[in-house]
């Protein structure tokens, strides 16, 4: 199993900041891209920010210039700075992995339990 477990969601005033983390944990063999998904009421589920094992970094034009994704592979986790928050920030922040476990069962997406981030105006 591979499990994925995030952290550093809150409430913020606009043009604050928030750093989330998720840190992925079972009997992984490997993990290869790492990102951020964010789902906002009434919204489909969109990428934010994608990094791949090699830290090549894309990210989706509202957040260019403002967020950073990151990664430390030793520990398994993916991390997202925000910076300058923005009421229309505001949704349920996903983190997902592509990997693989030890008895070969193969992730295109795990998906995390989600963390709420509110940006009040």
């Amino acid at each position: 199993q591979l499990q994925l477990v995030e952290s550093g969601g809150g409430l913020v005033q606009a043009g604050g900041s928030l750093r989330l983390s998720c840190r992925a944990s079972g009997s992984i063999f490997s993990i290869n891209a790492m990102g951020w998904y964010r789902q906002a009421p009434g919204k489909q589920r969109e990428s934010v920010a994608t990094v791949t094992t090699g830290g090549s970094t894309n990210y989706d034009d509202s957040v260019k210039g403002r967020f950073i994704i990151s990664r430390d592979n030793a520990k398994n986790t993916v991390y997202l700075q925000m910076n300058s928050l923005k009421p229309e920030d505001t949704a349920v922040y996903y983190c997902a992995v592509e990997g693989a476990t030890t008895s070969s069962i193969y992730y295109k997406k795990a998906w995390g339990q989600g963390t709420q981030v509110t940006v009040s105006s």
